[in-house]
């Protein structure tokens, strides 16, 4: 448990994140229990101090890791660790809290490449229409098929969506996101992605006013992503798709149709608010699958 000092830095570091960085109350979450777990670990006793923390090694960072393998925590989870970490230690070094680099001399495990996760257009547009169905009030239903149109027609993080103020949607044609690390970026808007948000706007029992959300819930505060999760995955039930079939695979259908359409990876990069073209580059091997998934319903073996 760490002393009173460092809880002290701990919720700083915790308020950059949500502040400075942007980072959603999911992904703090996973690094605030990272960071308890290897606090637990390498306390001597009950209470770990700064002064511990900056008398740390690589090797005490190894042992960890070596620990959590042995717990047979998977490599991705490792990988995440690991990132908290170096992150909560990055923060200390910058701000000038202690000076301890040894965590950086740690090179992450090698994961497996995994592909985005993408619908064919044809069960887009079924999640589409699915969307504004089966509601308790219709404008529930509009709100959900705006959002997830939002996703599909404009490559949206569920969060970029849910985040939307009323005042975003400053015209018909571009739509202003704020991404990771509060990097503003303006995604064209099509007009059926308009359509499906003025429905929803017009059929909402409350006052929308700028400033404040765009997209409520039934007590009229902002709705939160599991709405949408708990959304997606009543659709997936009636359409019969696949689990993998998540809010974001609307954002990576989004990207992979443009590609099979012949957008240049780097419009897919602005469009998607990626800070590395590395990251949009995983959307030319979904395709090249897709071609050879087609090339083996031609000639089978």
């Amino acid at each position: 448990m760490p002393n009173k000092e460092l809880k002290n830095i701990i919720s700083k570091w915790q308020k950059w994140l949500l502040t400075q960085r942007n980072y959603s109350k999911h992904t703090l979450q996973s690094y605030l229990s990272d960071l308890e777990i290897f606090l637990n670990f390498i306390s001597k006793d009950d209470i770990i101090s700064l002064q511990e923390l900056k008398q740390l090694d690589v090797r005490d960072f190894r042992n960890f890791f070596s620990y959590r393998a042995k717990k047979g925590t998977s490599k991705s989870s490792i990988a995440r660790e690991e990132s908290s970490i170096k992150n909560f230690f990055k923060y200390l070094n910058e701000n000038d809290i202690l000076s301890n680099t040894s965590i950086f001399q740690i090179t992450p495990p090698k994961l497996p490449k995994v592909l985005p996760r993408s619908l064919e257009v044809t069960d887009a547009f079924k999640v589409l229409n699915e969307a504004s169905l089966n509601c308790k009030e219709p404008w529930i239903g509009f709100r959900d098929q705006a959002i997830l149109t939002l996703l599909y027609g404009c490559g949206l993080r569920i969060s970029e969506a849910l985040s939307l103020n009323v005042e975003d949607l400053n015209d018909n044609e571009m739509i202003k996101i704020k991404g990771k690390g509060n990097k503003d970026r303006y995604v064209p808007i099509l007009p059926i992605v308009v359509e499906t948000i003025n429905r929803y706007k017009e059929s909402c029992p409350y006052i929308l006013r700028r400033g404040e959300a765009l997209f409520v819930g039934d007590r009229g505060d902002r709705v939160s992503p599991r709405v949408i999760q708990r959304k997606l995955q009543q659709i997936r039930e009636v359409l019969s798709l696949p689990d993998n079939i998540t809010p974001h695979a609307l954002r990576h259908s989004f990207a992979t149709h443009l590609l099979a359409k012949g957008s240049d990876l780097r419009s897919i990069q602005e469009l998607l608010g990626h800070s590395s073209l590395s990251s949009t580059q995983r959307y030319t091997d979904v395709d090249l699958n897709k071609i050879k998934e087609e090339y083996k319903k031609a000639f089978p073996d």
